[in-house]
């Protein structure tokens, strides 16, 4: 007896219509739009979500603690591989399109963000000023942990919109992608995923890069290459201004 062909798998395509945004000193945003089709010739029910992910930067966070009548900042807890900028776009919520472990796995939502302490404590000084890196945070994680995502969103770098993927024709999907004035630069992954019966079943991956243009790239590639040189000139500038001012008040 011969047995039955497994049926052939769904795929997907996906293409972002901008892959360089350039950031100048009137930068006020853009908005990526993506483009894909979905195909499956047994047109099975299909899903697709879009995770679009900027460079990681470290977070530190502090809270504020009473001590002695006075509200201090508590020790700076530091945050490592959190993105700079994460949305997860999709065609319905993501709870009812995978599991807690799919997406979990997958890194899917702001509430799946592989994010965590350092794994051991230590003390670094920066600028003169002494830095503690806090590991052992016991229950207090979950509460630090959503901080971390509630600052990102009220800057707009963080964000999930349930419907911000949509099929526009049979088979062809949309999404827009707000990209706010204080992303930061460097290089960004989309994800495109394609989910049918809860698991995903193909996925496409694409870059968008993030760069300054003009005077302020110049600035940004001197402030990084060469930092010593730099901060004189800055310091130089500096004081330049504030003796073309004294002279300019002493005349009046």
């Amino acid at each position: 007896m011969t047995p039955a062909a497994a049926p052939p798998p769904a795929l997907i395509s996906a293409a972002l219509t901008e892959t360089n945004v350039h950031v100048s000193s009137d930068f006020r945003g853009a908005r990526l739009v993506l483009y894909g089709a979905v195909f499956d010739p047994l047109d099975r029910r299909s899903d697709v979500v879009v995770l679009v992910r900027g460079p990681e930067q470290p977070v530190r966070i502090a809270r504020k603690v009473r001590v002695a009548g006075l509200w201090l900042n508590s020790r700076p807890v530091v945050f490592q591989g959190a993105p700079g900028f994460y949305i997860a776009a999709s065609t319905r919520p993501l709870d009812d399109i995978a599991r807690f472990g799919t997406l979990r796995r997958l890194g899917a939502g702001v509430d799946h963000l592989p994010m965590h302490a350092p794994a051991e404590q230590r003390t670094e000084t920066r600028y003169g000023v002494r830095d503690v890196v806090v590991s052992a945070l016991g229950a207090d994680y979950l509460d630090w942990r959503r901080a971390v995502v509630r600052l990102k969103a009220r800057e707009g770098l963080y964000a999930e919109d349930d419907h911000g993927v949509r099929f526009v024709d049979r088979g062809l999907f949309r999404a827009e992608i707000a990209l706010p004035a204080e992303a930061p630069i460097g290089t960004y992954e989309a994800r495109i995923l394609l989910f049918q019966g809860g698991q995903p079943v193909s996925e496409r991956v694409r870059t968008l890069t993030v760069k300054q243009v003009g005077v302020e790239r110049a600035l940004y590639l001197w402030a990084h290459r060469r930092p010593w040189s730099y901060g004189l000139a800055a310091m130089a500038f500096a004081l330049a201004a504030g003796w073309a001012a004294s002279s300019v008040l002493r005349r009046d």
